[in-house]
């Protein structure tokens, strides 16, 4: 559990900018905040946010003149969710959307109304990357890192797309390495490696959908730059958990994309939670929802065999972190049945039933998610950083599930929810 602390205010109170103060400048006054750093909450704090950045954190309530005052008694403060596997296709946004950068920008808002304040889509389309392209940093949606379409195919036809998605200026390279529980073939691995070859040639990294431990020590060899998926067939070993560490490439669970495979077998519980209806896509709840689908998914062996990765997959993840080794924060929410925002809070709630405390799953998701992602500006609450915060009614730090406490969400210091 996190210890709260009450710092002297010369050890929390710093100033990047002294220009003229004006109706940019917000001071977030009364909160209980967590910053993500490692360190015990701070009590009773003040966070100052002038253009979008924190420019100062202080105890003793000090706001500057002619600052607007904005007070949070008995809330609490954490840094923004950072989703470092996810997808957007614009498949969420309200029906009366038509235009498909509208509708991308409509996920986006999704993503953020539920705290999820970055999200990196691994496996999407060139609108995806023109939305990015034309983004504020201080939109109030979720920030936006893209990766293309996914890489498939032999190695002509890899190197190929690869090539294409680097001139497309993305932010990743995404490949997939998976037989589908055994009903279909592999990327060879001369495939792999001519992707891998451009991600080197580019300067991009390569996240990787796998499934099978000895996958993924092949792949940490052969220089992937993220583990996208849990090794879900066998207990990681000792072998794969060194090389890990070693490589420092980020380990994302994404538990919850096991979980749609086969939740849908009944209606699910959360379809009766306030926080998800609040939001929800009314017609994917209704064709899930549908007899027929759930009967299909009660007769379907691949989500029987999800069911028993995602069995692995937990123990796998309690393993890693009881290891130290470089576990973050992912979803593969975004695709039919995967609902965006929610999941994240699923997410985090599975993390903790593997055996995680609530602030392991809650750095998985801020300050190690950013890192994993290389943003230096986001991930933390701290002088110089966007403020990306959500503010709760309770502590998530105690209970994972008081993230669905969640009252308001700020990007850049522009209100969301």
């Amino acid at each position: 559990m996190t210890i709260l602390r009450s710092l002297p205010v010369l050890a929390l109170a710093f100033v990047v900018s002294s220009g003229s103060l004006d109706a940019q400048t917000v001071a977030y006054v009364g909160a209980t905040l967590w910053d993500a750093t490692g360190t015990a909450a701070i009590r009773d704090a003040t966070m100052v946010v002038e253009n979008g950045r924190i420019t100062s954190i202080s105890t003793a309530g000090n706001v500057p003149s002619g600052a607007e005052i904005v007070m949070l008694d008995g809330k609490f403060i954490i840094p923004g969710l950072i989703d470092t596997h996810a997808h957007v296709s614009g498949l969420w946004a309200p029906e009366g959307v038509t235009d498909e950068a509208d509708r991308i920008r409509g996920d986006l808002e999704i993503f953020a109304k539920y705290g999820v304040t970055t999200v990196n889509s691994l496996g999407d389309g060139e609108a995806v990357i023109a939305v990015r392209d034309a983004a504020s940093p201080t939109e109030a949606r979720a920030r936006l890192l893209a990766a293309g379409a996914v890489i498939v195919g032999n190695v002509s036809a890899a190197r190929a797309a690869a090539i294409v998605n680097a001139e497309a200026g993305v932010d990743w390279l995404k490949l997939r390495v998976d037989d589908n529980l055994g009903t279909g073939p592999k990327m060879s691995w001369d495939a792999v490696q001519a992707v891998l070859d451009v991600g080197e040639e580019r300067g991009l990294r390569v996240a990787t959908h796998l499934f099978y431990l000895e996958d993924a020590k092949r792949l940490l060899e052969m220089g992937t730059g993220m583990v996208a998926h849990s090794v879900r067939d066998t207990d990681v070993d000792d072998e794969f958990i060194t090389a890990l560490i070693n490589s420092g490439v980020c380990y994302v669970p994404t538990l919850t994309r096991e979980m749609s495979t086969f939740v849908y077998a009944e209606r699910p519980g959360f379809f009766d939670n306030d926080f998800f209806t609040d939001l929800a896509n009314a017609s994917e709840v209704t064709r899930v929802s549908e007899p027929g689908f759930m009967e299909a998914i009660r007769q379907s062996p691949a989500a029987a065999g999800y069911r028993t990765a995602l069995r692995q997959a937990l123990r796998n993840l309690k393993l890693l972190v009881d290891a130290g080794a470089p576990v973050t924060f992912g979803t593969d929410a975004g695709p039919a049945a995967r609902f965006p925002g929610f999941f994240e809070h699923l997410e985090l709630s599975l993390m903790v039933s593997a055996g995680l405390s609530p602030e392991q799953a809650l750095l998985a998701a801020t300050s190690r998610a950013a890192e994993c992602l290389g943003l230096d500006d986001v991930g933390t609450l701290e002088v110089g950083k966007w403020a990306d915060f959500v503010v709760l009614g309770a502590p998530p730090w105690n209970d994972i599930g008081n993230t669905q406490t969640l009252e308001q969400v700020y990007v850049a210091g522009n209100p969301v929810r």
